[in-house]
């Protein structure tokens, strides 16, 4: 499911990114890769904010969109 359906505070795994190289780099880069274990704290449809190992971060709903959990 995307990351923006996701239930808040559970712990999900990230399963598959389907943006294009440039984004999943930079997602790399802030710690977001496949199989990475993340926390959804709060979202709607306009972006979330999701722990990541020991930071928060906030999307927005289009690139949540394109990041699918587990």
């Amino acid at each position: 499911m995307p990351l923006v359906m996701a239930p808040d505070d559970r712990e999900m795994e990230v399963k598959k990114i389907t943006a294009d190289e440039k984004t999943k780099k930079h997602l790399r880069e802030i710690g977001i890769s496949e199989g990475c274990k993340i926390t959804l704290v709060s979202g709607s449809q306009n972006g979330v904010i999701v722990i990541v190992k020991e930071g928060r971060l906030c999307l927005d709903g289009a690139l949540a969109r394109k990041i699918l959990v587990a």
